[in-house]
């Protein structure tokens, strides 16, 4: 134990200054390799040693941000449980919870919810929110606890825009299903682009596909004038989607889905979930049924 805190001492003497009031910072001691590296008994012995579970890098990253973005639940919980700030930001403005949501962390962006961490903390030119983290990379199971917990489905990115339209970026169709299911804007624009350009883009006819079941608008224009279509490459499967859905509206059954679920907005699952209908209208409702394009049809 003492060679070990005289590890800790010798990394934080090398690069020791003050900073305002956010305390003292250094590179990363021993405290913060333990966390990332998953050391739990070497991190025990820290902290029982007195290591500071607050002490923060240049870039003002924590030994929770380490341990959260490596998905090291044992070490989060060391730390939180040692007094860890769950909410603090590293200089770009990343919390823990964007590093768990980062990683897919489902069981460490559970325990920071537990000890109270922001689901919506304040966006910077710099970061992202955690439901954006989570749809960056495609962490299905995340995305839903952060939407369970609240999360801001149009907080705005600067540079991504709404989760969405990130998660469409990326190709995440299962992110992106969550996101319509609870509620998500479909039509929600950046610079006049819509989720469904980001799909165009990416040649994605299944997210297209899914796009406009939840009523994405195929005639939107961005801000170079071009619609959808015009980003896909003739004959290709997303660019005969989008042609015939501009030349073949939404039937009036589809058409009554949309206008309920928008019409209740975030509140459209639980609601559907409280009318006393036919399990089969309820699961039209809820999008359980998995429908089949008309255009197979053709």
């Amino acid at each position: 134990m003492v060679a070990l805190q005289q590890s800790n001492m010798e990394v934080t003497a090398a690069r020791r200054s003050f900073l305002c009031d956010i305390g003292f910072w250094a590179d990363h001691t021993a405290l913060h390799m333990a966390a990332s590296q998953g050391r739990v008994l070497q991190l025990k012995q820290l902290i029982e040693g007195g290591a500071s579970v607050n002490m923060v890098t240049v870039d003002n990253i924590t030994p929770l941000h380490e341990a959260c973005l490596r998905g090291h639940l044992t070490c989060a919980r060391l730390l939180l449980e040692a007094g860890a700030q769950v909410d603090v930001r590293t200089i770009h403005g990343s919390t823990p919870l964007c590093h768990a949501c980062s990683s897919g962390s489902l069981e460490c962006a559970e325990l920071l919810l537990e000890h109270g961490a922001n689901v919506n903390p304040s966006l910077t030119a710099l970061t992202a929110s955690p439901l954006h983290e989570a749809c960056i990379h495609g962490n299905v199971e995340v995305a839903r606890l952060m939407i369970a917990s609240g999360a801001q489905l149009e907080a705005y990115d600067v540079h991504f825009g709404p989760p969405l339209h990130i998660a469409c970026a990326k190709g995440h169709v299962g992110c992106v299903r969550e996101l319509l299911i609870a509620g998500a804007n479909v039509n929600s624009v950046k610079f006049h682009e819509t989720a469904l350009h980001h799909a165009a883009q990416i040649d994605s006819v299944d997210m297209i596909e899914l796009l406009i079941e939840f009523g994405a608008n195929v005639q939107a224009s961005d801000n170079v004038d071009r619609k959808p279509v015009d980003y896909t490459t003739p004959e290709t499967p997303s660019h005969s989607c989008l042609l015939y859905y501009q030349s073949h509206p939404l039937s009036l059954q589809q058409l009554c889905r949309i206008t309920v679920r928008k019409t209740l907005g975030t509140r459209a699952s639980e609601a559907i979930g409280q009318l006393t209908v036919s399990r089969r209208l309820h699961s039209y409702l809820q999008y359980c049924d998995h429908p089949i394009s008309p255009r197979s049809n053709t």
